[in-house]
């Protein structure tokens, strides 16, 4: 729970800091009516909050985000996500593919790519977890070169993560792992 208090937290920090940057669209529904001022009140929807604020984080940059660097890094990045528990059902499988074709961002590349990509991973990692996590992580630090490339790649597979509503542990780990390959504080995220 706590965790997600303390990202919210830092994602606030961190859109402030992006000072007027697409701030045009967070004005519409970020709040809604409730305010969302009770203290009580964040719980429940703060995953889905925090989810929803890591996409229009993503939205603002989209016109940035057209490297193959970030397509690639963002794809490893979710299928090390995807199979962080060591195992990933067919059923999980397509269920992240939609996620990835029908993201806003991710739809400056062509879907056959993303898919490939993505399932490239997968079936590495299930093949030699150890090794295609070496690979993915390698292919993910390409994408440290540019700061904000680097965060939209860790946004992009926390909002993946994310979308069953749950952060397991292996999940947190790889996300720290990827951090560390892009040389971005964990603590940013709060993982």
């Amino acid at each position: 729970m706590a965790m997600w208090d303390k990202i919210k937290d830092q994602a606030k920090t961190f859109q402030q800091s992006q000072g007027t940057r697409g701030a045009s669209g967070s004005g519409q529904g970020s709040h809604g009516p409730s305010g969302g001022g009770r203290p009580g009140s964040s719980s429940g929807g703060s995953k889905a909050q925090l989810i929803g604020m890591f996409k229009s984080q993503l939205a603002s940059a989209k016109n940035e985000l057209k490297s193959g660097a970030y397509r690639d890094a963002s794809m490893a990045m979710c299928a090390l996500v995807a199979a962080a528990d060591g195992r990933v059902e067919p059923a999980e499988r397509q269920r992240v593919e939609e996620l990835i074709v029908s993201n806003e961002v991710l739809q400056n590349f062509p879907a056959d790519q993303l898919r490939q990509r993505f399932n490239q991973h997968v079936d590495r990692l299930l093949a030699n977890f150890e090794q295609g996590k070496a690979e993915a992580l390698q292919v993910i630090a390409k994408a440290a070169k540019k700061p904000a490339e680097a965060r939209a790649v860790v946004q992009t597979g926390m909002v993946v993560a994310g979308a069953d509503g749950s952060f397991e542990q292996s999940e947190q780990y790889a996300i720290r792992e990827a951090c560390t390959a892009l040389n971005i504080p964990p603590t940013e995220f709060g993982v």
